[in-house]
């Protein structure tokens, strides 16, 4: 790998982990009554994510979209199957509770995630015009319909988010 495609990982991450970073702080903001604050959180969460994008792109690891749905399969199967148990296991043995619980409910959703990029590739809906909903705790994603409850986290299905 040169290093401009380790720098290119590299920043790609950090940009990532900024906008995300960002939206967190926007919701803190928002929560502690500064929404002129949570409003420019929002705005750099959305600038960091322009420029992770755009390291991605130039990245050249954007291909054939039938490419990029075999490689979503790979990534949501490695994590589920391998990167968050061993994440559990740690969070349980140093008694982290609530780093347990966000690793057991993104494992989790990560099959789901897996299940529903397979059923893509089988069914060929890539074009289809399903509706999708994600629950707002464990991120659980449904295609169609949201559950009246979420089944991993027991959210009420009208604070699923509905996907545009």
């Amino acid at each position: 790998m040169s290093k401009t495609d380790e720098n290119l990982k590299q920043a790609f991450a950090g940009e990532c982990q900024a906008s995300v970073r960002y939206m967190a702080f926007a919701e803190k903001a928002e929560v502690d009554g500064f929404p002129g604050l949570a409003k420019l959180f929002r705005a750099a969460s959305k600038a960091e994510m322009v420029h992770a994008l755009s390291h991605l792109r130039a990245s050249r690891v954007v291909n054939e979209t039938a490419a990029n749905l075999e490689a979503a399969v790979e990534g949501e199967t490695f994590e589920f199957k391998q990167m968050y148990p061993a994440m559990v296991k740690d969070a349980v043995q140093e008694n982290e509770i609530d780093a347990r619980h966000s690793f057991e409910y993104a494992m989790s959703i990560e099959m789901v995630h897996a299940k529903l990029f397979k059923k893509a590739m089988e069914e060929e809906i890539l074009n289809s015009e399903a509706n999708y909903y994600v629950c707002p705790v464990c991120g659980h994603t449904v295609r169609g319909k949201a559950p009246k409850k979420c089944p991993y986290c027991g959210v009420d299905e009208k604070k699923f988010i509905e996907i545009q």
